[in-house]
């Protein structure tokens, strides 16, 4: 198709405005819609000024730390020449997150009330859209913003990608504070809830006697809706730069005529995105309830249609602008082949409908030693497959595109093109996988609410198992985000050595010929990156143990003090709770992201690029691993405890749902804090490391 540049960029422009357009319609539909009763009011008006109240205080300590490192940027690359660029590039990748997470959440938190009203209607079918609806505006939000920023930027600088890298540390960094900080506030106030509430005064959860409930109702937001949104919108951005940047740097290097061959590979990957808004909106008809369809059906029915959309669209994009090449096409193909499977794989191990789930729930029967002890087994396993997929998706990927034309060698550079390539065309469904993990946080809250506003149990029977699926997507999309990162860092690992090699003075393969584990350095980088977010998730479990510490004293002092409060005559006081695990939870994020930052740069100024290296393919080979043993084996325990309570093994209150209710907690730190902030510490370290390289080449003590 004959389009000019600046066309297919107007395309772009107009494709992001439509998903946000769309975003601002559904959100008008979800806030027109009645709010409950004056005491659901109430609830949902604490929970939603406990929620804002955090983000405010995340926020202006991020705003602090981005003004200190947009001066350092700027100066650091040359006030005259392209630091200016790269710093503002950063101030608005992180300005980019943080709305992106913020819309989200404001949603979200008006959503969840709602939601509730919803379901004294008694029509599971109704209540479950309109939730999906309220997770919708998160998912369009987050992937029109980015494409905003995205094709502005390019357009800006006139297609100059390496001039844009400033906006992937920047939207790396803000992912890295919301998943960070918000992790810790979701999980020290879940947990610190659930040890008092349900297992020493054994009443049950969201009890409004409880003064950590509203906390707890607050920490769905701001973790599994503000951080997560924040964290999405970084990985939508870095993983359609990490393509774009690979093609750039392969072409102004000299390296392949990859230009020539494909005019468009650099614009390519947003126009993925471009399609992948169409998609979305598309799939977002489909998620409806049959009489026969259950509410995960539904949800699979709607990310089914944006993958049959998607990948249609891919074909046709491929035959417009990438010449009709197959290859090209096979490899966006493997990536939404790579996404289907993690989903299938990650349902598989957290769904109670499945053999892990029911494992871990007949082990609580033992006591709490063997729900944790099943719960790590289910874990570790859960690994396996999605490693055997992200490996089969990469080789597949990197041979279709490098055998472009049939011939009897391997074209290394399109091969790596066409890593960078599956990795971006999983943004197909990013808006699809977004609405469905944003479904979670409305609906854990819109139980809580129905549970605190003593709503009729016919309300309880539609929020309890849209909750109960709510874990199940949460979990999914978390196992999406991280097999995107992996993806998306592999990409930009191949960026790294252009950039490094292009710095260095040298063709690439000098470069890379020096990666070889006969190097001392490289050896020494591997291990350093591999034991890097062993040592990063240490402090986020420990911040989770410190918050629901200081939760449970709070909350043992109110019950203690409080006359009448366990009775029910009295009124817990929810806000010094929420204050208490607020502060902790700002002050915990604060070495943690140091870490993610310091680390890739010691390394590289210290002992070179060929360490640094090392040490980003490290943390990519140990960190995916782990996300994926944390999070899938943290919802595994999770549902295990719901398995529990809806009646097996002896249902609530038994000595087997004491026991699964420890695993839970366990399972808390490490599916919403600890496993989640990997994905965005794999891409900090990346998005750093090439943001310096030219001043790591230029001063290391180690030259290469």
């Amino acid at each position: 198709m004959g389009l000019s540049t600046s066309n297919l960029e107007l395309l772009v422009l107009l494709a992001s405005l439509l998903g946000l357009g769309y975003a601002g319609v559904q959100t008008a539909l979800v806030l027109r819609e009645p709010d409950g009763d004056d005491k659901m009011r109430e609830i949902a008006g604490a929970i939603r000024q406990g929620a804002i109240a955090f983000l405010r205080r995340e926020y202006t300590v991020v705003a602090i730390v981005a003004a200190v490192l947009t001066v350092v940027i700027a100066f650091a690359f040359g006030i005259t020449t392209n630091g200016p660029h790269l710093a503002v590039g950063f101030i608005a990748g992180v300005a980019g997150s943080a709305l992106a997470g913020a819309v989200g959440m404001l949603v979200s938190v008006r959503a969840n009330v709602r939601t509730a009203a919803k379901a004294r209607g008694g029509s599971l079918g109704d209540t479950m859209a309109f939730a999906f609806r309220g997770g919708s505006v998160t998912g369009l939000s987050v992937a029109g913003l980015a494409l905003l920023e995205l094709v502005v930027f390019y357009w800006a600088f006139n297609g100059n990608v390496t001039s844009m890298v400033g906006l992937l540390f920047g939207a790396s960094l803000m992912s890295l504070f919301a998943r960070v900080g918000g992790g810790i506030y979701t999980k020290g106030a879940d947990v610190g809830t659930d040890l008092v509430g349900k297992v020493e005064a054994g009443i049950p959860e969201d009890d409004p006697r409880n003064p950590g409930v509203i906390a707890d109702n607050v920490g769905d937001n701001v973790g599994d809706c503000a951080g997560m949104a924040a964290d999405l919108f970084e990985t939508y951005v870095v993983t359609a730069m990490a393509a774009m940047l690979l093609a750039y740097l392969i072409s102004t290097t000299g390296a392949a005529p990859i230009l020539t061959l494909f005019p468009n590979a650099v614009l390519y990957p947003l126009l993925v995105c471009a399609w992948a808004i169409v998609a979305t909106i598309l799939g977002t008809l489909f998620v409806r309830m049959g009489s026969k369809t259950t509410i995960m059906g539904a949800l699979y029915q709607g990310l089914g249609a944006t993958t049959a959309i998607g990948l249609l669209g891919l074909y046709v994009l491929d035959y417009y602008f990438m010449d009709a090449n197959l290859g090209i096409f096979v490899a966006t193909a493997v990536g939404l082949i790579v996404m289907i499977l993690i989903v299938i794989v990650t349902d598989y191990y957290t769904s109670a409908k499945y053999s892990p789930v029911h494992k871990i729930a007949e082990a609580s029967q033992a006591g709490a030693g063997p729900t944790v002890i099943s719960g790590l087994a289910v874990g570790l396993e859960s690994a396996w497959v999605p490693g055997l997929v992200i490996i089969a998706g990469t080789l597949g990927a990197y041979a279709s595109a490098g055998w472009f034309a049939g011939t009897s060698h391997l074209d290394p550079y399109l091969g790596l093109y066409g890593i960078g390539l599956a990795a971006a065309s999983m943004l197909s469904v990013t808006g699809m996988i977004i609405s469905i993990d944003a479904f979670g946080p409305i609906t854990d809250n819109a139980g809580g609410i129905a549970e605190m506003a003593k709503l009729p149990e016919q309300a309880r029977a539609i929020t309890d198992p849209l909750d109960a699926v709510g874990n199940t997507t949460k979990a999914i999309t978390k196992g999406y985000a991280i097999g995107s990162a992996v993806l998306a860092a592999l990409a930009l690992f191949a960026a790294y050595t252009f950039a490094a090699a292009n710095n260095w003075g040298q063709p690439w393969g000098n470069f890379t010929n020096l990666l070889v584990l006969s190097q001392p350095l490289v050896v020494a980088g591997l291990v350093i990156g591999a034991i890097l977010p062993f040592f990063f998730t240490s402090f986020l479990m420990n911040a989770v143990g410190i918050a629901a510490e200081k939760m449970v004293f709070e909350i043992r002092k109110q019950f203690r003090e409080i006359e009448g409060l366990l009775q029910g005559t009295a009124k817990p006081l929810y806000g010094r709770c929420v204050d208490i695990v607020t502060v902790t939870a700002i002050r915990q994020l604060a070495v943690p992201a140091l870490i993610a930052v310091v680390t890739p740069l010691a390394v590289g100024f210290l002992l070179g690029p060929v360490a640094l290296a090392g040490l980003l393919l490290g943390t990519i080979i140990s960190g995916f691993p782990l996300a994926l043993t944390m999070t899938t084996g943290g919802a595994a325990w999770d549902n295990g405890k719901k398995y529990i309570e809806s009646g097996n093994y002896g249902g609530k209150h038994s000595d087997a749902h004491k026991a699964a209710v420890v695993g839970d907690t366990v399972g808390d730190a490490t599916k919403d804090t600890a496993g989640p902030a990997i994905n965005p510490l794999i891409k900090v370290v990346n998005t750093i490391s090439i943001l310096f390289i030219a001043l790591i080449v230029a001063h290391s003590v180690i030259a290469i």
